[in-house]
């Protein structure tokens, strides 16, 4: 059995998730600095495997690249050299960050809790993650 892996790609850490096995829930699994993602990746895949990556694309309102696609490319070209054989495939991540935080805030956490930017990063790859599970079985798309 295989999963799916998000990556909500950032300038200073990195905010995983991951499906379980039978790629039904997306999870959340990590943050990892920016600069140590790749190391982090190829030891991961040494111990799971991994069908595809989902990389979340930036877009502003009226669906142009936002001004940090500028990051993701250079990070996208380096993930398709270092993991030829695993695709990776992008979603919208639109509103993640901001839906993030409001569930923090609906959890109930304390406002130091709510500024913990790993946190934020974290829950940001579950949403990319869900938002794309969701769209590959056909939820909310009737």
């Amino acid at each position: 059995m295989s999963r799916i892996l998000a990556i909500d790609y950032g300038r200073k850490r990195v905010g995983l998730a991951v499906t379980d096995e039978l790629k039904i829930i997306a999870n959340a699994l990590t943050t990892v600095n920016t600069k140590d993602i790749i190391n982090y990746l190829k030891e991961y895949i040494s111990k799971e495997n991994v069908e595809c990556f989902v990389l979340g694309e930036p877009k502003q309102m009226n669906y142009q690249a936002s001004e940090s696609i500028k990051y993701i490319n250079p990070f996208l070209k380096v993930l398709k050299k270092e993991f030829p054989d695993i695709p990776i495939k992008r979603t919208d991540e639109r509103f993640t960050s901001k839906i993030a935080s409001q569930t923090i805030i609906a959890a109930g956490l304390k406002k130091k809790d709510r500024q913990d930017k790993a946190l934020i990063d974290k829950i940001s790859a579950t949403l990319i993650l869900q938002s794309y599970l969701d769209s590959i079985s056909g939820r909310f798309n009737e």
